[in-house]
């Protein structure tokens, strides 16, 4: 069983910055690739970034690219969710999740739900304009 722990949640001005992250537990976390996810009130848990096992190959959504960036310290058993530039629409509960590297990291896997096992419990995100 994998558990993962986010932490860096908070509120922000529009234009600033948070770095979230998400420790998980267990010896097998350089075996997953990692994702992020956000939800807002009233919609649907969409796709933010992932990255693969070795934070070689990164993902992005059309909307956070070139504001947010995905990173990975394997050592620590964490991963890091850089946010700059914010917006009130970035505003949402930011989940992490793990999923099996070779499900995850592929073409299509890595913006499905589907692909990942396990997820956090989520952090608040809210911008203010």
């Amino acid at each position: 069983q994998v558990q993962l722990v986010e932490s860096g949640g908070g509120l922000v001005q529009a234009g600033g910055s948070l770095r979230l992250s998400c420790t998980t537990s267990g010896r097998t976390f350089s075996s997953y690739a990692m994702g992020w996810f956000r939800q807002a009130p009233g919609k649907e848990r969409e796709f933010v970034a992932a990255l693969n096992w070795s934070g070689g190959n990164t993902y992005y959504a059309d909307s956070v690219k070139g504001r947010f960036t995905i990173s990975r310290d394997n050592a620590k058993n964490t991963v890091y969710l850089q946010m700059n530039s914010l917006k009130p629409e970035d505003t949402a509960v930011y989940y992490c999740a793990a999923g099996w590297d070779f499900v995850v990291a592929t073409t299509e896997g890595f913006a499905r739900r589907s692909s990942y096992d396990y997820w956090g419990q989520g952090t608040q995100v809210t911008v203010s304009s």
